[in-house]
């Protein structure tokens, strides 16, 4: 009776090889469609708008030919632009913070799961179902002094929401924090319950108090948590536009122009130049990406 003999080393390597090559095509043939997707609505206008940047390009006559650099120095040069520049960081900062604590707030507050905790969470969290754009719109006919329901009292003591700078900016940021609160408040809530209960069983077994278990255990233990906050956070409220397009139309005084909402102007309204919008945008970019990995790496955890 014949017995056949196992395969051989070089056999199983070629079976092996055969499987794997299988596997990477089967890989690449389901990341095709998202690599597609990358390319058409990321790299592609990508590299158009760095074309634009170096190019002499007004609105309506197209590509007049490289003109580099001389939309970065306008860009740079442009009368609003420091003072967006100024505003859009003094925005950020304070969008942050107030997002950040409220939200981390607000989970700590709703951690415990029952009836009247998961009440308050739905409630929180409503405002985030609501379009940007649509909470503007909301917001600009709350703080309107003819169609509020407050305006009356706007009119006796000669309030207005959107009158000055300082209200201007407040104003908009009771919008955000109202429509992003309960956004950030889950997040947190996801982070603190991914927080094991054994640790905080052996804090209270060391005799940590409540401050310490939250500074020492909670908080280091949050890092992924809030670098993704944090990163998000930032980068919206860098390029906030449809808050301050809506409410303030860059008003008062041309107090409240964001970046986002000079490159608009500078491509659509006034100047009608996309060069240099463009120039703007590329500025913007290399700072979204100088900060994000700064916040990345202030996060970054020892162990790491």
């Amino acid at each position: 009776m014949r017995v056949n003999a196992p395969p051989s080393g070089a056999a199983i390597r070629r079976v092996a090889r055969g499987r794997s090559s299988r596997r990477a095509l089967l890989g690449w043939f389901y990341a095709t469609p998202t690599a597609v997707f990358v390319a058409a609505l990321f790299a592609v206008p990508l590299l158009l708008v760095i074309r634009m940047s170096a190019s002499r390009w007004p609105l309506l006559s197209g590509d007049q030919g490289i003109n580099f650099p001389d939309n970065f120095v306008k860009a740079v040069n442009h009368r609003f632009f420091t003072s967006s520049v100024v505003f859009t960081v003094k925005y950020t900062v304070l969008a942050t913070v107030l997002l950040l604590l409220l939200g981390l707030g607000l989970a700590l507050l709703v951690q415990e799961s029952s009836r009247w905790n998961n009440l308050v969470r739905a409630s929180f969290l409503v405002p985030s179902a609501l379009g940007l754009a649509s909470a503007s719109l909301l917001f600009y006919v709350l703080y309107s002094p003819y169609a509020s329901p407050v305006a009356p009292v706007m009119e006796r003591w000669d309030f207005t929401f959107l009158g000055s700078p300082n209200a201007a900016l407040f104003s908009t940021l009771f919008l955000i924090v109202w429509r992003y609160a309960g956004f950030y408040m889950v997040l947190m809530l996801v982070g603190l319950q991914g927080i094991s209960a054994d640790v905080y069983e052996a804090a209270r077994m060391d005799g940590a108090s409540r401050w310490q278990t939250f500074w020492k255990v909670t908080l280091p233990l949050l890092r992924p948590t809030l670098a993704l906050t944090t990163v998000l956070c930032v980068t919206g409220s860098l390029l906030a536009f449809e808050q301050f397009y809506i409410l303030t139309k860059g008003g008062p005084d041309n107090s409240t122009i964001s970046v986002v909402q000079l490159i608009y102007s500078v491509a659509f309204q006034g100047q009608n130049d996309l060069g240099v919008a463009a120039a703007i945008s590329i500025i913007v970019l290399v700072a979204l990406v100088i900060i994000n990995a700064l916040q990345m790496r202030a996060f970054r955890s020892e162990e790491s």
